[in-house]
């Protein structure tokens, strides 16, 4: 590159940044209310269904198994129905069902429960909330879709 070029690259005007409202500060916004929302249901249902010391994990189990299905439904819902708004998505699938459904909550409540010497609930309890959370996402999708494809006709 020769100076003129060089001098020219560098005295050339930079274009604007776009403003973070334009671009991901809302996606952030919402999921974060999302999230809120979500997180304070599955405590609500925690406080509601305690896990007793070396019990099965009852109200993390069918939160997540829950939280699995309305995903399902939502998916059908969002791409098959509604054009929503681009900020739907990020506000009820990742923030609320995100916020609500809690797989840390499941390796956490594993962990526990080996340490207190129940390793096979732990084992049961890790195969069950796997099988049932997909179980739960592919009846949701498609229980949704034939609903749709009734009401259609």
């Amino acid at each position: 590159m020769t100076a003129p070029e060089a001098e020219s690259v560098r005295t050339r005007p930079r274009a604007p940044r776009p403003s973070v409202w334009r671009g991901q500060g809302p996606v952030v916004a919402v999921v974060a209310l999302g999230g809120a929302i979500g997180a304070t249901g599955r405590y609500a249902a925690s406080l509601w269904w305690p896990t007793q010391s070396g019990g099965f994990p009852w109200a993390t189990f069918w939160i997540n198994v829950v939280g699995c299905a309305v995903i399902g439904v939502f998916m059908v819902v969002i791409t098959d129905v509604w054009a929503a708004h681009r900020l739907v998505r990020p506000f009820f699938g990742t923030g609320v069902l995100g916020g609500f459904t809690t797989f840390s909550t499941y390796a956490v409540d594993i962990q526990k429960l080996v340490d207190a010497g129940h390793p096979r609930t732990a084992l049961a309890y890790l195969a069950v909330t796997l099988l049932a959370a997909l179980a739960a996402v592919w009846l949701a999708v498609t229980a949704a879709r034939r609903v749709l494809k009734w009401r259609q006709r």
